[in-house]
């Protein structure tokens, strides 16, 4: 099933949000104005801004938003996308997002009922296609929360000379929900996640993830492309006393990003791709 019901919203790229998401990662802030916003920052901007009535028991909106949720009681998930940037997305300049929600399809899976929903989103400038980006969202039935089990110890696997860390607190994960509008409790509420939702802790942002690639690639000097296309993938869940290490490689001419948690176990991954 499809839909073309186009959303359309529009804003001055301000500086503001690109600071604050420098100064929360503890990553360097590129010439705004000239080179513009690093990859996948535009989620900072045109963001929605739904009223409170608007929004479920989970703190995400149940109408007037793209997507909107395909039934109630349905748990939510950022499963992936693709984003290419085709041109610099300058602060002081007006910028317009197109959003549609391309396709929805229901399948079964071993845990019941999902739902994948594929979102378009193009990003315009000056009259001029900034960011071309498809996102990827799943949803299923809520499940009871697993019983407790004593497992050992896991190991740690030490941060390598081209790994960057992010020290995933509660705290950070709640300044990334407000920076980026998000109300969903599962990243902040603990109760909320673990007795309601039935996750063992605070779920890391699927977008967090991809963007500590995209900045593990920018960090190498992989990200300096004049057009970038980015194929991510989140594989498994990330909780916030897992950690968050990200690299960013090439490879044959193709650069490879990964995320794992502490003990080596990979949560995201994606390639990077870059043109002239």
């Amino acid at each position: 099933m499809t839909t073309t019901a186009v959303v359309r919203r529009r804003e001055v790229i301000q500086p503001g949000p690109a600071e604050a998401l420098g100064a929360l990662l503890g990553v360097t802030v590129p010439d705004l104005a000239g080179e513009g916003i690093p990859l996948l920052w535009h989620w900072l901007y045109l963001l929605d801004r739904p009223a409170t009535a608007d929004l479920g028991a989970d703190g995400h909106p149940v109408r007037g938003t793209i997507p909107a949720p395909p039934g109630s009681g349905r748990r939510r998930m950022w499963a992936g996308g693709s984003v290419t940037r085709l041109a610099p997305l300058r602060v002081g300049e007006e910028a317009v997002r197109e959003s549609v929600v391309e396709s929805i399809t229901d399948k079964d899976g071993r845990t019941g009922r999902l739902t994948f929903v594929t979102v378009r989103h193009r990003v315009t400038q000056a009259g001029r296609l900034t960011v071309d980006e498809r996102q990827d969202i799943v949803y299923r039935d809520l499940s009871p929360a697993p019983t407790a089990s004593a497992e050992p110890e896991p190991v740690v696997v030490p941060a390598g000379a081209d790994e960057r860390t992010i020290d995933v607190t509660p705290v950070l994960l709640f300044r990334y929900s407000a920076l980026t509008y998000n109300g969903h409790r599962i990243h902040y509420d603990r109760e909320y996640a673990t007795l309601v939702e039935g996750y063992p802790g605070l779920v890391t942002h699927g977008p967090l993830q991809a963007l500590a690639m995209a900045e593990a690639a920018r960090a190498a000097g992989l990200a300096d492309a004049p057009v970038l296309t980015f194929d991510y993938r989140l594989v498994a869940p990330l909780f916030d006393d897992q950690g968050l290490i990200a690299r960013a490689f090439a490879a044959g001419g193709t650069v490879t990003t990964r995320v794992r948690d502490r003990t080596g176990r990979e949560t995201a991954h994606g390639t990077l791709s870059r043109h002239p």
